[in-house]
């Protein structure tokens, strides 16, 4: 996870650069790319979408400091992830947060480049870190409908019974099969108790 957070962050925060310092886009309005995607400078004072917008220094460092926390929460839960998938999936979306949060810090807005259009439909501009959210958000969401969760929800549940002091685990599908088996069954005689 922490090797996927840094290499996205890097990827993120090095075509940033480039773009405004090397390329200078800010200097070069729109390039086009494709006749589908273009360059484009804008300077996002809000979150995802250009949702609340923050014009002020008081609205900035709330979104920077609400980034922090959330990216925290989001490293403590991939720490704990035991399978590759979502530990990939918040590796992503935690590199995505720290090179937008970097850009809140630093330019007080986040930098965004890349314009997908077709016709008049038009597309958010976003960058690489926004790549990597979405990403990531969409891994979660797979792994929440096929991956270990749903597999773990799939096993047969056990119960505990309490049985003169010992405890002993009984299956539900052992408390569903006859109350005798043939003694010549692989599972041998049921014993009652």
């Amino acid at each position: 996870m922490t090797l996927i957070a840094a290499t996205g962050f890097a990827i993120d925060q090095a075509f940033k650069l480039w773009m405004l310092h090397g390329f200078d886009l800010p200097a070069r309005g729109r390039v086009e790319i494709a006749p589908f995607l273009d360059l484009v400078m804008v300077w996002n004072q809000g979150i995802s979408y250009g949702l609340f917008q923050q014009g002020d220094a008081f609205g900035q460092i709330a979104l920077a400091v609400i980034t922090a926390i959330v990216t925290v929460f989001l490293w403590l839960w991939g720490a704990r992830a035991t399978a590759a998938l979502p530990a990939i999936a918040l590796g992503l979306i935690i590199g995505g947060a720290l090179g937008n949060g970097v850009d809140r810090f630093a330019y007080g807005a986040v930098a965004d480049f890349f314009h997908f259009h077709v016709g008049t439909f038009s597309w958010y501009v976003f960058n690489f870190a926004d790549v990597w959210i979405v990403a990531g958000a969409l891994g979660l969401l797979y792994d929440g409908f096929t991956g270990d969760g749903r597999k773990e929800a799939a096993l047969p549940a056990q119960d505990t019974a309490d049985s003169g002091g010992s405890t002993e685990t009984v299956s539900r599908t052992a408390e569903a099969a006859p109350d005798t088996a043939p003694a010549d069954s692989p599972a041998g005689p049921r014993i009652e108790k």
